[in-house]
């Protein structure tokens, strides 16, 4: 099964055109998708999950018109927004129960293991009893999870899911994302670009609403190696060496610039040439 967007265009009425001729497509397990905030990420995860509709384009899961069957591609959707609310003084257990329901799982028995099945996965069981509000930020993450799997589906978007949890809970949620990825189709939108280089076999970089990469993190990274050259420079030099070469990137360390320079030649016996990886790809892109 393939998700292919084609021609995918979306204007707000305050004027800001999110989507800019989107054209995707997107096979089965994990898919990177990175930007900036505010890049159109959350906007073309909204349309694919049929909560707003685009100005123009069409998406397509298999058979399905998702926009204009939207019905049955929410009976075979997972998600997980990048901000979502919980009832604070519910336990786990009797929420997702609740919501199994509504997703259609009317046998109790079945609803019952399901909502079992789906607590152990996502390593929440032995606080099923436990009150959504005392859960920590990566427990209401998990719970999330476990409430997009409901149904078995078989397109799982996950808005930001790492933002705010600490190491091991990121560890955690990353490590439960590549298994689901093995059966389905899982889109990853992010500006982490670590956890698409971890997970993701196949990926895209927007910004503005507009794709500015498709491809495989791999292949990325190849396109720029040899082209990364590195300098620490004062504070004071900033401003001329971004007028004078293509800096990509820049941190702080000891209290000074360390630049990244994309060119394909040495700029100049200061910089060194630095092994290039999927981060100086996105910074290449972005700041084109």
């Amino acid at each position: 099964m393939q998700l292919i967007i084609q021609d995918l265009n979306k204007t707000y009425s305050n004027g800001v055109h999110a989507l800019r001729g989107i054209n995707l497509t997107i096979n089965q397990g994990m898919f990177g998708l990175l930007g900036p905030n505010g890049a159109g990420k959350s906007s073309l995860m909204r349309t694919i999950a049929t909560l707003q509709e685009p100005d123009a384009g069409s998406i397509t899961l298999g058979d399905i018109n998702v926009l204009t069957q939207k019905e049955d591609l929410r009976k075979i959707l997972g998600y997980l927004p990048q901000e979502f609310g919980v009832y604070p003084k519910i336990d786990a257990e009797t929420m997702l129960n609740h919501l199994a329901v509504l997703k259609g799982i009317t046998n109790s028995k079945e609803r019952a293991e399901t909502v079992k099945v789906l607590l152990q996965k996502t390593n929440l069981y032995e606080a099923r009893k436990k009150n959504l509000g005392g859960y920590s930020g990566g427990m209401k993450q998990r719970f999330g999870i476990a409430q997009a799997l409901l149904a078995n589906p078989k397109l799982i978007i996950v808005d930001e899911p790492t933002a705010g949890l600490d190491p091991a809970e990121r560890n955690r949620f990353l490590n439960l994302l590549s298994e689901l990825g093995e059966n389905t189709i899982v889109i990853l939108s992010t500006h982490i670009v670590e956890d698409v280089k971890e997970l993701c076999t196949d990926m895209a970089i927007i910004n503005k609403g507009e794709v500015l990469y498709k491809g495989s993190p791999l292949t990325a990274i190849d396109e720029v190696s040899g082209k990364i050259w590195r300098r620490r420079i004062t504070k004071a030099e900033l401003t001329e060496f971004k007028q004078n070469h293509k800096v990509i990137s820049e941190r702080m360390i000891a209290g000074s610039p360390i630049i990244h320079v994309y060119a394909d030649q040495q700029p100049d016996a200061g910089f060194e040439s630095v092994q290039s990886d999927l981060e100086d790809v996105y910074f290449a892109k972005i700041n084109r």
